[in-house]
C-alpha cells in the first residue's frame, strides 16, 4: 500500500486563474475610492505643474475650457495669440491631438494663460462686449483660407455678408466654394466670427458648431432695431 501523501495540483499558467474570493480580495489594483484627492489639491499640483513646465520652457500650447450657452468650449493658446476655439461637437481629445501634431506636442491644461480670453468670450455671451481685443495665431490657417480668415473680423457685429461679397472682399469674386470651405474650416469661430457669413438667399450655409449655434448667435448680434424688424415681419406673416 503506497502511504505517499498526494501532492496539491498546482494550476498551469495556460489554466484561467479563479476571481479571488469575497474573503480574499485582490490588492493588485487598489480601490481609488481609499485614497480621494480633492479637488484643491488637484488645482494646486496642476497650477505647480504649469509653473514649473513654463519655467523649463516646456509649454508651447496652453489650453482650458470655459462653460457658454452654447455649450463648453475649448480655448487653446500659444505665445504668439490664441490659436484655437472648438466646440464640445468636434472632439476636445481629437482638437488636442491636432494641435500637438501640427504646433507642438507640448500642449497642457493651463487655464489662468487663458484667463482674458475667457473673460471676453462670458463679456460677448453677457451682450457687454461687441468686439474681441484678443492677438490670434493663426498657424493653423495658411493660403487662400487664411486670406479670407484674415477678412472675417472686418465684418461688423449684426452685419452679416454673403460668401458671394466675402469671396469679392478677399480678391477673388469667383472662388464662392472655396470661401465656403474656408468659412467652414476657420479654427476661431466665435472670436473670428465667421457665423456672419450667409448664403446669397439668405440661408445659413454651413457652420463649424452646427447650424443652430449659428442662428443662437447671429441672435445675440441683433440690434434691438433688428429684433423689431424681425418681430413685425412675423406679424404681417400671421393670417
Amino acid at each position: 500500500m503506497n502511504n505517499t501523501s498526494p501532492q496539491t495540483r498546482q494550476p498551469s499558467s495556460d489554466e484561467p486563474r479563479s476571481a479571488p474570493s469575497a474573503a480574499e480580495p485582490d490588492q493588485t489594483v487598489p480601490d481609488e475610492s481609499l485614497f480621494p484627492v480633492p479637488a484643491a489639491d488637484l488645482e494646486r499640483l496642476r497650477t505647480q505643474l504649469e509653473r514649473h513646465a513654463a519655467a523649463a520652457d516646456l509649454l508651447d500650447v496652453a489650453y482650458r475650457t470655459v462653460d457658454t450657452p452654447l455649450g463648453a468650449l475649448l480655448l487653446a493658446a500659444t505665445d504668439k495669440g490664441l490659436l484655437r476655439v472648438a466646440f464640445a461637437r468636434e472632439g476636445f481629445d481629437d482638437v488636442l491631438a491636432t494641435i500637438a501634431h501640427r504646433v507642438s506636442p507640448r500642449v497642457l491644461q493651463a487655464p489662468a494663460r487663458l484667463d482674458q480670453v475667457a473673460r471676453e468670450v462670458d463679456e460677448y455671451f453677457a451682450g457687454t462686449r461687441r468686439d474681441f481685443d484678443i492677438v490670434v495665431d493663426h498657424a493653423l490657417s495658411s493660403g487662400f483660407r487664411l486670406r479670407v480668415q484674415s477678412k472675417l473680423p472686418q465684418i461688423a457685429y449684426g452685419r452679416t455678408l454673403s460668401y458671394r461679397e466675402l469671396a469679392e472682399l478677399s480678391g477673388s469674386p469667383k472662388a464662392v466654394r472655396a470661401v465656403g470651405s474656408a468659412c467652414a474650416t476657420n479654427p476661431l469661430p466665435i472670436v473670428v466670427p465667421c457665423h456672419r457669413v450667409l448664403r446669397s438667399d439668405g440661408g445659413l450655409g454651413g457652420y463649424i458648431g452646427g447650424l443652430d449655434a449659428k442662428t443662437m448667435l447671429l441672435e445675440l448680434e441683433k440690434t434691438p432695431e433688428q429684433h423689431q424688424t424681425t418681430t413685425t415681419r412675423a406679424e404681417r406673416s400671421l393670417p
